[in-house]
């Protein structure tokens, strides 16, 4: 009578690498690698899902598996969530102790008679988790479009020069989406809270631009004429202030 040889974690890992074609990948060196990875994926399940492949999914055929036998270590995800979550807190203090010194949006707006400008009067209403799309010429005369990250901004501008009008806020080339209709020059960017998962920065093909939230993974379609997505609305600003204004809103699951 034949007995079966028990299923190790290595002998389960070259069966699995044997069926679905997967390689290990050499375990993350050092710390700086670990802290690089930590910034660039917002959650540990992003982290896992980029060690996936397309050959992957194509054997497995079920994204949950996949992404079990990475945290595992079969594919990579050799940076376990303990120490990715640790990692991120401790990132995140970081960066909090970093912009302490900035000014907070509440208090930018206070004292500020806003009546007089929708706009600005949007903006002091509203949370951080939101992206903003704005038209209208440049200092330069060119007319400019982008997406702007409103969280993202606040945490590097004060945000009083916008409410007192010393400045007027508009996009720019490091904000989500951005481009000068006269000089013809798309830029995009991914920031700490969106990912752009289709990205064509002509405003002619703006209709296929789509953002995911990194929070929730929520996906925020900007189509003026299909639905903006789950938690998310879209608000068009009447103002005389700028050629096009509209607020996309999106609500998270989790707190902030």
């Amino acid at each position: 009578m034949m007995t079966r040889a028990p299923t190790t974690r290595a002998a389960l890992g070259v069966e699995v690498e044997r069926s679905a074609g997967i390689k290990r990948h050499p375990q993350h060196g050092d710390s700086s690698t670990a802290d690089a990875i930590v910034a660039e994926y917002a959650t540990y399940e992003e982290y896992l899902d980029s060690q996936i492949s397309a050959k992957d999914l194509y054997y497995l055929e079920d994204e949950d598996l996949a992404r079990q036998l990475v945290e595992l270590g079969y594919r990579g995800g050799e940076l376990k969530r303990e120490e990715f979550d640790q990692r991120k807190r401790n990132a995140e203090s970081l960066k909090s102790k970093k912009s302490s010194n900035l000014l907070p949006r509440a208090l930018a707006s206070t004292g500020k008679d806003l009546s007089s400008s929708p706009f600005l009067s949007a903006l002091a209403e509203r949370e951080d988790q939101c992206i903003i799309f704005i038209r209208d010429k440049n200092k330069k005369g060119q007319e400019v479009s982008g997406y702007i990250d409103y969280a993202e901004r606040l945490k590097t501008e004060n945000f009083e020069n916008y409410f007192s009008r010393r400045k007027r806020l508009l996009p720019k080339p490091t904000d989500l989406s951005f481009y000068n209709w006269e000089t013809q020059t798309p830029s995009s960017n991914p920031t700490s809270n969106f990912q752009i998962i289709a990205s064509n920065p002509d405003p002619k093909a703006e209709p296929g631009l789509l953002f995911k939230n990194k929070r929730d993974r929520k996906v925020i379609n900007v189509d003026p004429k299909a639905d903006p997505g789950d938690n998310s609305r879209r608000i068009e600003i009447k103002t005389d202030e700028y050629v096009q204004v509209v607020i996309y809103d999106h609500t998270t699951r989790r707190k902030t």
